[in-house]
């Protein structure tokens, strides 16, 4: 018969409370000796958790499903985003150090995610890209904690963390202005209603009509992040007469540009300017450095995990929504006319 935690616990003389802890990963307050005797304990004794055993037993599974509401294109990998993989590997190590396990999804339907939570037991859902349609329907279905990324839409049994989307490029615009340009492009992903960038792109907009410059409709280009794309589209902003700065709604659209114009013997600042979103470690690498708009994402991240676990906990919560502040950090990339 394996060997049971209480088993464990026996052996080591210690409580059941105090391996649980070492094994789940949460042993901060738990001295090396006693993890050491524990450990040792586990190996000899050849105690294996049984995850399924203790689903069943306490009806948690101990797992968080983050779900990324999105169409899958064929080769399509959302962790390429570099904004995707800093927030998951933040979340991850958070979750770990609560006992909790992180599961990834890319879910296009309603119908998808019915599906996925038949099959897998999760005790709570992170979803990005939600908006008001079937979707968003089927999670107010649900009796499983939910916390929303960086959404515009809102449910009383839901929690959201944000950003000052509209702030930030409104800021990001009127940095530019202040420098001397007047025509600016913005480029972003297909912008959709009720959404993240199109908060953006009323910043951007408000900030040309604060300025007294009129809104060029052809100056909005909505494309596909992925650096082939950028570096096509910065082939096609060259041929744009009196072009002298570009907004973009991510740092990794702004870094593709950058690539592309290089490529084309096209100078930035000297001759474009280019501003991000976002601040992740690309921006510092690229040359010239990436004048761009900082959010703090391990902040974040920080709120969205005290959320899930505060409704996991049946913590009784004094707000449900966070919209993080921003601001404008200045590099290289942006030149003054």
């Amino acid at each position: 018969m394996p060997a049971t935690l209480k088993d464990i616990a026996n052996y080591t003389g210690v409580s059941c409370t105090t391996v649980s802890n070492v094994i789940h990963g949460r042993s901060g307050r738990v001295s090396a000796e006693t993890i050491a005797k524990i450990e040792a304990a586990i190996k000899e004794l050849n105690y294996v958790p049984n995850m399924s055993a203790r689903t069943l037993v306490s009806s948690s599974s101990k797992v968080i499903a983050f779900i990324n509401h999105a169409d899958s294109q064929p080769n399509s990998n959302f962790m390429d985003d570099p904004f995707q993989s800093s927030f998951v590997g933040i979340i991850e190590a958070i979750l770990r150090e609560h006992g909790y396990f992180l599961m990834l999804r890319t879910v296009a339907t309603s119908n998808d995610l019915k599906i996925f939570l038949r099959n897998w037991n999760v005790d709570g859902l992170f979803v990005t890209g939600v908006f008001r349609n079937e979707f968003f329907d089927t999670l107010t279905t649900l009796s499983l904690p939910v916390v929303l990324i960086d959404s515009y839409v809102h449910h009383p049994a839901f929690c959201n963390v944000g950003l000052e989307d509209f702030a930030g490029s409104k800021l990001a615009t009127s940095y530019l202005i202040k420098r001397g340009h007047h025509k600016i492009a913005f480029v972003s992903p297909l912008i959709q209603d009720g959404g993240v960038l199109q908060e953006r792109f009323f910043g951007y907009k408000t900030a040309l009509a604060e300025a007294g410059i009129p809104f060029d409709e052809q100056l909005v280009i909505q494309y596909c992040m992925d650096l082939d794309s950028m570096i096509k589209l910065s082939c096609e902003l060259a041929k744009v007469d009196g072009l002298t700065a570009v907004v973009t709604t991510a740092d990794i659209m702004a870094a593709g540009l950058m690539t592309g114009f290089r490529q084309q013997g096209i100078r930035v600042p000297e001759d474009i300017s280019v501003i991000g979103f976002d601040d992740l470690n690309i921006s510092r690498m690229i040359t010239p450095p990436l004048t761009t708009i900082h959010q703090d994402m391990p902040l974040k991240v920080q709120k969205a995990v005290e959320f899930m676990i505060q409704r996991l906990e049946g913590t009784k919560l004094t707000e449900t929504e966070v919209i993080l502040p921003v601001r404008l950090i200045e590099r290289e990339s942006v030149r003054t006319l």
